[in-house]
């Protein structure tokens, strides 16, 4: 299986489906199913039982649930705008991830 492109922590857009054109972090990424968590993306009700030894209320709760990551694509930090991702050596030896659209790097 080839390795995502998307990390924790990344700025991302959703191309497609109910919150297309949404923006937000990633949380969450599952490499075996190819799924990642966006911050206020692809929201769910889940009917929780209380549990007093967790300290959870219970009740209706909204949470996020996992979106593809083919349906994700990166924002670059410089410019904002939904960007392919591509990788290059820097001087001091390090691989980074860069975007294809201004050439920022992505990586902290």
């Amino acid at each position: 299986m080839n390795k995502l492109k998307i990390r924790k922590g990344d700025q991302v857009v959703v191309l497609a489906g109910k919150d297309k054109g949404k923006r937000g972090k990633v949380l969450r990424l599952d490499r075996e199913r190819r799924r990642a968590v966006v911050e206020g993306v692809n929201m769910i009700k889940r009917h929780t039982r209380p549990n007093p030894q967790k300290r959870i209320q219970g009740g209706i709760v909204e949470r996020e649930a996992p979106v593809h990551v083919s349906n994700l694509m990166v924002l670059s930090p410089e410019s904002g705008l939904p960007t392919r991702v591509g990788y290059k050596f820097l001087e001091d030896g390090r691989k980074v991830r860069v975007a294809k659209v201004d050439g920022a790097i992505l990586d902290r």
